[in-house]
């Protein structure tokens, strides 16, 4: 049993406020912090275009870092599978954590499936008016399931993987996300490019 959305345990708790706000840190960063969340289906590029992002954004002197999908499980969330209550809790904590770092003033891209629209909701709620950056990888499943890098569409289905997301499990498409990424028309520097100007163009990134 997994604990509600940022509800403690323990009691007696204060949040601390230090002495370096929002301001003090995009002054010192050049830019202000933000979480970029990636969602779509295995195998959409998820990760390669939230890292070809973060190239982009470090190249023009930014701190961006790319929390992946399957390096969290090999550690942070290494404890939790793919029931959807697991699900639910692999996201939370890294929501979490992306809310962290984005205070700290960083730009932190998290490349998930994230497959249930109110888990990304939830996250959503923990940021600040327009930090969250909610980024729809959109590619066609035939797509997905052709390129396969992981062989994982093939081992669902042949029944060696239970509730796959795209197959025997649901993947709720976001509504209205910040950018929509039509991949099946884009390479990764054109889907990278678009990311990196929708920033600029909600004055999230500094001066080029």
């Amino acid at each position: 049993m997994f604990l509600a959305m940022s509800a403690p345990k323990a009691e007696n708790l204060t949040w601390h406020i230090g002495e370096v706000d929002k301001d003090v840190r995009a002054s010192a960063y050049g830019h202000r912090g933000a979480v970029l969340w990636f969602t779509g289906l295995s195998g959409s590029g998820k990760s390669t275009i939230g890292h070809r992002v973060e190239r982009m954004l470090v190249e023009r002197g930014a701190f961006a870092y790319v929390l992946d999908g399957d390096n969290i499980r090999h550690g942070l969330n290494s404890d939790l599978g793919f029931a959807p209550e697991e699900r639910a809790e692999n996201i939370r904590r890294i929501g979490e954590v992306a809310r962290l770092f984005a205070d700290a003033g960083g730009l932190v891209l998290s490349a998930f499936i994230s497959p249930y629209r109110k888990d990304r909701d939830r996250v959503r709620g923990l940021m600040g008016p327009g930090e969250f950056v909610e980024v729809f990888v959109d590619t066609p499943l035939e797509i997905c399931e052709a390129r396969d890098p992981k062989g994982l569409y093939k081992k669902a289905r042949a029944g060696e993987i239970s509730s796959f997301t795209g197959l025997d499990a649901p993947y709720e498409a976001p509504a209205s996300p910040e950018v929509h990424l039509e991949t099946e028309h884009l390479s990764v520097d054109e889907a990278a490019g678009l990311v990196v100007r929708y920033l600029d163009e909600q004055h999230i990134l500094g001066e080029s």
